[in-house]
């Protein structure tokens, strides 16, 4: 799989979360996002409640509030969405300040959001924990077909291959006095994006002939077995356990 790999999301450190077995995580953030995913959407103390455990996940993992809720940021455009819901949405119709918008409509916002939020907040609790190469590891241990793993594994290398082939071609077109400030500027731009494309297919196929005379056959070969204790599957279950007893107290209170 490569030398280790850090990510913008992965935040270092020697916390218990961290000491967890990937695929351990990865497991138990799936079936947390799953609880939540069920939970009906009137329960709304149900999803503070869920909004704790999150927190109390990152309180053990060390991973202050701030970098967390920057990194939720992602979720801008569904948040966009969810908000548009309540003008969109037929039915039943009321009043919020001043404003007359659908109950539907608000009670599919808040789901959106709330579930939405929810999941993503556990996701990058997971990344800010795990470094990518231990991921692939962890979902080569959860009997991810191989050939997806691959294709994940590849992407993340050459996603950082391509970012760093468009600095080198960005600087140099500033080097030769190019700056991009207007629609006249469009076709070289145009023209730097077919060449970044052209380099990167046939930098594909240099690779894939490197690996080839190698030995690769379609199979990457295990190079770490990771394996799990039973006393780590428990620790890592508690989170969605916990989960799992307020969706079952949602559903009949």
């Amino acid at each position: 799989m490569g030398a280790g790999h850090a990510h913008k999301l992965y935040r270092h450190g020697h916390s218990p979360v961290h000491d967890l077995p990937p695929h351990c995580k990865l497991a138990a953030v799936f079936a947390f996002v799953v609880v939540v995913v069920t939970t009906p959407r009137e329960a709304v103390w149900a999803f503070g409640l869920y909004a704790l455990l999150i927190a109390g996940a990152a309180a053990v993992a060390r991973v202050p509030a701030g970098f967390l809720l920057k990194r939720l940021l992602i979720e801008v455009p569904f948040v966009a969405f969810a908000l548009l819901m309540p003008f969109v949405v037929p039915g039943e119709q009321t009043q919020v300040l001043g404003l007359s918008v659908s109950v539907p409509g608000l009670w599919g916002a808040w789901n959106v959001l709330a579930k939405g939020t929810l999941g993503v907040a556990a996701s990058v609790l997971l990344a800010s924990t795990t470094e990518l190469r231990s991921l692939l590891l962890g979902l080569q241990r959860l009997r991810l077909p191989p050939l997806l793993v691959q294709i994940a594994s590849f992407m993340i290398r050459y996603g950082d291959v391509i970012t760093d082939e468009m600095r080198r071609m960005s600087i140099a077109r500033r080097s030769r006095g190019f700056e991009a400030r207007g629609i006249r500027q469009w076709g070289v731009l145009g023209k730097s994006v077919g060449a970044l494309f052209i380099r990167s297919y046939e930098r594909g196929e240099r690779v894939h002939l490197a690996m080839v005379s190698r030995g690769y056959t379609g199979s990457m070969p295990v190079i770490d077995e990771v394996t799990a204790s039973r006393a780590q599957w428990a620790y890592a279950a508690a989170l969605p356990v916990l989960a799992l007893v307020v969706c079952l107290l949602g559903w009949t209170v």
